[in-house]
């Protein structure tokens, strides 16, 4: 893919008060839909190693908002503009880029594709199927050529053409690690066309050659390759241990060379303990394992190889969040040290034990009140530092930090919303009636104070559903256009929800409409013992997971809703079972969990009206769920199904799709829900 390059120049000036704070008003009105529809004007903001330059996917110019752009800027002379800016072509839309290093770029793009996948990737195994297809770019400065990232260029004989399109369309590469202080290789894998095993080199950005580093089976796979050499520490190697279980075993080398089993970090599957090898310490040689094992939280312990064992006390933990990473230092000062943690929190929360990084961070948090900052990027003498605020009333906005003390703005991702107009945001918890204890999100309307008149709720349970949500700003825009809509907004962190403690999570196996579904309404009839919502004027609202738990309110009495909106649901559990994935281990580990209350047994009970909606090119959960669902109840209760034309499943949509679907949610709850509309 070659474009020319592009003589225009941008300057990006939107000033702190502009991307932070919004225009002030007498009085608060609702968020128009087109503040979340227009593609972001700043998004995926990196800046390389070195601090010399920066990349990022911006608005293209001219396009209203319309159609995004790859821009990259010389850090040494910002006040020139960017060195460069390449629109997206007509057919591949650039969606994510990456600085790395000898003056490289990794840029995403993405297309809309229909054809015939032939068992490769989700979607269809016969026939045609409506898809999207991404791609990886390898591009510099210029942006004036964009080169496959890490392709096998070496001619293939004996694969058929079929099966060189399927991995075409599969994908055959990736970034693996970056090895910090190589200047020009890092690590990745490519698919071995005539195995179809991954093999892992040492890639250089420069030349193009590889390096072998591990050739791939169906067994084995790497773990941990040495922050400084690329080397192999670990590998992983899946085992069966019976009847539809397998054993995860962690074998680490040893000084001959030789990779032994480590019984303390072996489990089953079906358990899901999580044993991650995230590092090794210089000094000492134990490995960084972050883990479940010693706690319902995950926390970062040393492991000692030689000794086959855990040190007896936590590197880090916190009584009530799991620690989800280490930061590690990065450049030539700091390499491989431990200059902190990140919480899984309400938000992820930083956490520096480094002076020089926590006196950094802490300034940061200091001059900006508030506002959640994150240092996504560094030099190594700090003179130049990338750092990002948000809240749930701001979106995310980038800065660079030079001399350690002056402050340049680069822009936020929606400038023109006004946060005056969404209101406040809470971390709560409820009891279920089984006594869980259920974690949420509670999104209130700007305004509203407790002992107000109560409010129109919408429940809005995350997909997944082995996810979770996190405070701060919505990047979807579902919670903020119906705060500011006066709409209380609650997200239940239902059983069944990751991270946030394994009995919270293994609780949710097989109960998908039933104690999953009790949670959501327990949230409702919180809401309403809270004074916050009014009982007769709450909704249900979720997408994919989120999508079938509505349509499960839909047809469970008696209902606390007094309407359902089901988007890109998962309807018929007995079409869905091991069909959960492509991945033969993760069909067994998950799907086997997804049983319970199937919503398609059950569509003669249907009590409250339905909006539906989905995709044509979602591929994850296929528009026969919405549609098969909405045939069957639309004679029973008030049903609209909408299949919205190129639409995947997963953002980023096309501006069109978020302006369509978030009005016909917005006209739906007010005039379709219930007697009299939410």
């Amino acid at each position: 893919m070659q474009r020319p390059r592009s003589t225009s120049a941008l300057r990006l000036t939107v000033t702190l008060a502009a991307c932070c704070l919004g225009a002030l008003q007498a009085t608060a009105a609702p968020l128009p839909a087109e503040d979340f529809a227009k593609i972001p004007a700043l998004q995926s903001v990196t800046m390389s190693a070195d601090g010399k330059q920066l990349v990022a996917i911006i608005a293209a110019p001219g396009s209203n908002n319309d159609e995004t752009a790859l821009a990259n800027w010389n850090l040494d002379n910002m006040a020139a503009g960017p060195v460069a800016i390449t629109p997206s072509g007509d057919r591949m839309k650039f969606i994510a880029a990456s600085a790395l290093k000898a003056g490289r770029n990794l840029v995403i793009g993405r297309q809309e594709w229909t054809g015939k996948l032939g068992g490769c990737g989700e979607g269809n195994s016969t026939g045609a199927t409506k898809t999207f297809l991404t791609k990886a770019y390898l591009t510099d400065a210029s942006q004036a050529k964009f080169d496959e990232a890490f392709a096998n260029n070496t001619r293939t004989l004996g694969v058929s053409p079929e099966t060189l399109r399927c991995l075409e369309l599969a994908g055959t590469a990736s970034l693996v690690h970056l090895l910090p202080l190589d200047p020009d290789r890092v690590i990745i894998n490519q698919l071995n066309e005539a195995t179809l095993q991954a093999n892992y080199y040492r890639f250089n950005l420069r030349t193009g050659q590889t390096e072998l580093l591990f050739k791939g089976n169906s067994r084995t796979t790497p773990g941990l390759f040495h922050p400084r050499t690329g080397e192999v520490l670990t590998q992983t190697q899946i085992e069966s241990s019976g009847p539809d279980d397998f054993e995860q075993r962690v074998l680490i080398r040893n000084s001959a060379g030789q990779f032994e089993v480590h019984a303390p970090l072996t489990t089953r599957l079906s358990d899901r303990y999580t044993v991650d090898v995230v590092g090794i310490d210089d000094d000492s040689g134990k490995l960084y394992v972050l883990t479940d094992q010693f706690s319902d939280l995950v926390q970062a312990r040393l492991y000692d190889p030689a000794k086959k064992a855990f040190d007896k006390e936590p590197l880090a933990a916190h009584p009530t969040f799991s620690i989800s990473s280490l930061i590690l230092g990065t450049r030539k000062s700091n390499f491989n040290q431990v200059l902190g943690f990140y919480v899984d929190g309400p938000e992820r929360q930083a956490v520096y034990v480094d002076p020089q990084m926590k006196g950094l961070q802490d300034g940061l948090q200091k001059a900006y009140p508030g506002l959640t900052v994150y240092i996504t990027g560094y030099n190594d003498d700090l003179s130049r530092v990338l750092f990002t605020t948000e809240s749930n009333r701001n979106p995310k906005s980038y800065y660079i930090l030079t001399d350690r003390k002056d402050v340049v703005p680069l822009g936020s991702e929606r400038p023109w919303v006004d946060s005056k107009q969404i209101g406040e945001q809470r971390w709560v918890t409820y009891t279920a009636r089984d006594g869980q204890q259920i974690p949420a999100i509670l999104d209130l309307p700007p305004g509203w104070k407790q002992g107000d008149a109560p409010l129109p709720a919408l429940v809005h349970p995350h997909g997944g559903p082995w996810a979770r949500d996190y405070t701060g700003w919505d990047a979807s825009g579902w919670v903020p256009f119906f705060t500011s809509r006066g709409y209380a907004v609650l997200r239940p962190q239902y059983r069944g929800s990751s991270g946030l403690g394994r009995k919270l999570w293994l609780a949710g196996d097989g109960q998908w409409g039933q104690k999953m579904q009790d949670d959501k309404d327990d949230g409702a009839a919180w809401l309403v013992s809270q004074g916050i919502a009014a009982k007769d004027r709450i909704a249900i609202f979720g997408y994919s997971y989120g999508g079938f738990a509505a349509a499960a309110a839909t047809v469970r009495s008696p209902s606390p809703y007094q309407c359902a909106i089901a988007g890109a649901p998962v309807t018929d559990l007995g079409r869905l079972g091991t069909s959960w994935s492509q991945n033969r281990l993760q069909r067994i580990l998950q799907g086997r969990t997804v049983k319970g209350m199937d919503p398609m047994q059950n569509t003669a009970k249907a009590t409250i009206p339905l909006l539906t909606f989905v995709g044509d090119r979602d591929v994850r959960t296929p528009s026969f769920h919405a549609r098969n669902f909405y045939n069957a109840v639309q004679g029973k209760v008030p049903a609209r199904f909408e299949l919205i034309p190129d639409m995947p499943h997963s953002m980023p949509w096309y501006p069109r799709h978020f302006q369509t679907t978030l009005t016909l949610m917005e006209d739906f709850l007010a005039k379709d829900c219930g007697p009299g509309g939410l």
